[in-house]
């Protein structure tokens, strides 16, 4: 008997079931040690501290890509800088378990990007799925407390519209590995993130002083754990396992933020947010699972 056999219609194994569930709740709970955090950091500050601790971690790991740093240098000012400093900003004024639900378009971003622009070939499912993604967002953004914060769910979109066009950027990419990306992307997201933290943020020195010792845990949990960690069993998954199987997981990461949001920093998210959130959802999965 091997490990795959309890769960072989899944096609994985218990130890991939688990660091699945486990990547999924690092990168859900991010957003909620982000939130907390983002009480006492300018938001892109912290960006900037999250990407200094991630490069710091892996940058000795991993080999130099000779030749490649000028695409990784603008995959890491759109994929992280300018995508993180949106999604962040707009945070400020969301819940954190309302914001993962809406960060949930990056698929349909995504997808639609391979379609229209890669040539990728997209069945009735995925546009099914896109569709209903967007009215999910639609409809969350009908509940009185997110329509009066318009901009910052506006700021959010255009987050996950701006991840897709780096992620799309990263499939061209030859010759490197995954790790190495996340490492060189940090090394070149950070600086930029702190150069436009200076132009859009003040207060920096009085946050660096008076942060204690949760704010400075909630940094190194989203350089550290969320970033070098998750995304270390991410592409561990991705290279033994068919990416239709491990991306299902994804689901679950909005989920972990609505209760982790719950938990820890007291967010009860109305039922139209929760009736949206599970529309954004139904169509996410649509794009992500397969027909066996």
């Amino acid at each position: 008997m091997t490990v795959r056999d309890p769960i072989a219609k899944t096609g994985l194994g218990w130890i991939d079931l688990a660091l699945g569930v486990a990547v999924a709740l690092t990168w859900g709970m991010g957003l909620v040690f982000a939130k907390a955090a983002i009480g006492h950091f300018p938001p892109i500050l912290l960006m900037a501290l999250r990407f200094t601790v991630t490069a710091l971690a892996l940058v000795w790991f991993v080999r130099v890509p000779a030749g490649q740093f000028r695409i990784l240098f603008l995959i890491a000012l759109i994929s992280a800088a300018v995508q993180y400093s949106l999604t962040y900003t707009g945070l400020v004024r969301l819940d954190a378990g309302a914001a993962a639900l809406i960060v949930q378009l990056e698929v349909p971003f995504l997808t639609l990007i391979g379609a229209l622009v890669l040539g990728e070939r997209t069945g009735w499912r995925k546009w099914t799925g896109i569709a209903l993604a967007f009215i999910g967002v639609w409809q969350i953004t009908g509940a009185p407390r997110i329509a009066a914060e318009w901009g910052a769910v506006l700021l959010v979109i255009g987050g996950a519209a701006t991840w897709a066009v780096g992620q799309a950027m990263i499939r061209q990419l030859r010759g490197i590995d995954g790790l190495t990306v996340t490492a060189w992307v940090a090394v070149m997201a950070a600086p930029q993130l702190f150069v436009m933290s200076g132009l859009f943020e003040s207060g920096h020195v009085a946050a660096l002083r008076s942060a204690g010792p949760v704010v400075w845990g909630a940094v190194l949990y989203m350089g550290l754990v969320m970033t070098a960690l998750g995304y270390g069993i991410w592409y561990t998954l991705v290279r033994r396992n068919p990416v239709s199987l491990v991306a299902p997981f994804l689901l679950l990461l909005p989920i972990f933020s609505v209760l982790g949001g719950a938990v820890f920093l007291g967010e009860i998210l109305s039922p139209q947010v929760l009736l949206g959130g599970g529309v954004v959802l139904a169509g996410v999965a649509l794009i992500l699972t397969e027909r066996s």
